[in-house]
């Protein structure tokens, strides 16, 4: 069994803390730009492939990283992990077409797979008990902290020197923690009696990119009913077969069903699917309604989004501190509840509103976040053994990026084909891409007052499909709260 021994926690906890800067400030500062990186490369039919080419990589490879850094150590992991998303993200600076960008993110997304659950994984092993709490809570608002720079920081470098910076920002922040767990954290050898399952992972890659390119492209590249929609869920459904046929005979699986059958982790997991859905529809079209919409600067738009990041902290922080007393259940209850409550205002918005207003509605949603996924990681931890620390959080993980990819698919489907029927009953002869010139504040210009309003309300319409999803899923969520057993502590 691997052990981390530590001789300088502070510096370790610094160096985490980067990482997951780096983290948030990706999961912030691209949506915020993403507006005027549409408007520059165009392709708006393309624009949730953005945000779901970069969460195919980071959820599909989330499990494998956790297993590896069981069996090979945190620091090599990380190590990986951090170069990949470096390498990607210098790369999406250079992106000159948005076909060129997804690939880009691709290579990014393989390195985010790493960063955040090995960050996490990496605490785990070094704090314990109450202690474990309190730091995870720190760590969360300093993921929400950091992130409440990022819309800012967007907003800036696209209205100044371009959105390419958006993605270079990373590279110094991702060295520095790099060079900080080399230098000070230490690890005993890493595990020698146990194989690699290369088949679990194969077969699990193999599985989920066929299901989340069936969400993306279904309806738009082929449609629903056709031979290769068929032939996709097809390849699923065996896949899964056979993972499963294959976990169950590994002797050291990716997947270890039995972590499944704690009901804490099984019901955390769920509501972190779900909770990430809601997460990536709000953080990838909050942006577009108001820069869209309401036609304001995309600073404003990333003011807006920048709330959540406001909220998660702060709950992050309660939540550290009164778990040990209240424990999962009680917490992510209230959790839930604000994410229904923040979910549900957003049906009413409207362009007259004062951004302030959906700033509201963001923050509420940041406080269900920081509550819930805190409240999960901190008790998943406490349920296993180190030797199943790394698989376990990584399964947390999993699923809430999983939502994100699953919930990029559907909502973005949601708004192209909500958006496409309003166009065709309309009697409109242009398609998706006329939205990329709404997005840009100049060529906005281009447009008479009455097509103007025709296609805003046609975006409004859209989005608040978006909203309404977001809270039938909360609603699913809340109710999934109470499968978790109640008790206190961790």
């Amino acid at each position: 069994m691997m052990k981390s021994k530590v001789t300088k926690r502070p510096f370790v906890l610094i160096s985490v803390m980067l990482a997951m800067f780096m983290g948030a400030v990706e999961a912030t500062i691209v949506a915020t730009a993403m507006p005027s990186i549409t408007s520059d490369l165009g392709g708006f039919s393309r624009y949730s492939w953005v945000f779901s080419a970069y969460l195919l990589m980071s959820t599909i490879t989330v499990l494998i990283y956790g297993k590896l850094a069981d069996i090979f150590g945190r620091k090599v992991v990380f190590f990986i992990g951090v170069s990949l998303f470096l390498s990607g993200s210098l790369l999406c600076g250079f992106a000159t077409t948005m076909e060129q960008l997804i690939i880009y993110r691709l290579i990014q997304g393989l390195g985010a797979g790493a960063v955040q659950p090995i960050a996490t994984i990496i605490i785990g092993d070094v704090y314990q008990g109450e202690e474990r709490a309190k730091i995870q809570g720190y760590l969360s608002s300093v993921w929400g902290i950091s992130a409440v720079s990022g819309p800012a920081i967007g907003g800036i470098l696209v209205e100044t020197i371009g959105w390419q910076f958006v993605f270079w920002v990373n590279i110094p922040l991702g060295l520095i923690a790099m060079i900080g767990i080399g230098l000070f954290l230490h690890e005993t050898s890493p595990r020698k009696d146990t194989t690699v399952d290369y088949k679990g992972a194969i077969l699990l890659t193999a599985l989920l990119s066929s299901l989340l390119f069936w969400l993306v492209e279904g309806g738009q590249s082929f449609p629903w009913k056709s031979l290769t929609s068929l032939s996709l869920i097809l390849v699923v459904i065996v896949g899964l077969y056979f993972f499963i046929k294959v976990e169950k005979r590994a002797s050291d699986p990716f997947m270890p069903f039995s972590i499944w059958r704690n009901k804490t982790i099984l019901f955390a997991n769920l509501i972190s699917f779900f909770t990430g859905v809601i997460l990536i529809g709000l953080s990838s079209y909050i942006p577009m309604y108001v820069t869209g919409v309401m036609e304001q600067k995309t600073i404003v738009a990333g003011f807006t989004l920048t709330a959540v990041s406001i909220g998660w902290p702060i709950a992050s922080t309660i939540a550290g501190r009164l778990l040990t007393k209240h424990g999962a259940s009680k917490l992510s209850f209230v959790g839930t509840l604000f994410l229904m409550i923040g979910t549900f205002s957003f049906i009413f918005i409207n362009p007259t509103l004062n951004p302030i207003v959906i700033a509201c509605c963001s923050f509420l949603v940041g406080i269900g976040m920081g509550l819930t996924s805190t409240s999960f990681i901190v008790t998943i931890q406490g349920a296993v053994g180190q030797e199943l620390r790394g698989v376990a959080t990584a399964s947390n993980l999993f699923m809430r990026n999983f939502g994100n990819t699953v919930g990029a698919a559907l909502l973005g489907t949601i708004v192209n084909v909500t958006l496409g029927k309003y166009l065709k009953h309309n009697g409109s002869t242009e398609d998706l891409s006329i939205i990329d010139q709404l997005l840009d504040a100049e060529e906005r210009n281009v447009f008479s007052v009455e097509e103007l309003s025709f296609l805003q309300a046609g975006l409004d319409n859209a989005l608040h499909a978006v909203f309404i999803a977001s809270f039938i899923i909360a609603i699913i969520s809340f109710i999934l709260v109470f499968g978790i057993p109640k008790k206190k502590g961790v």
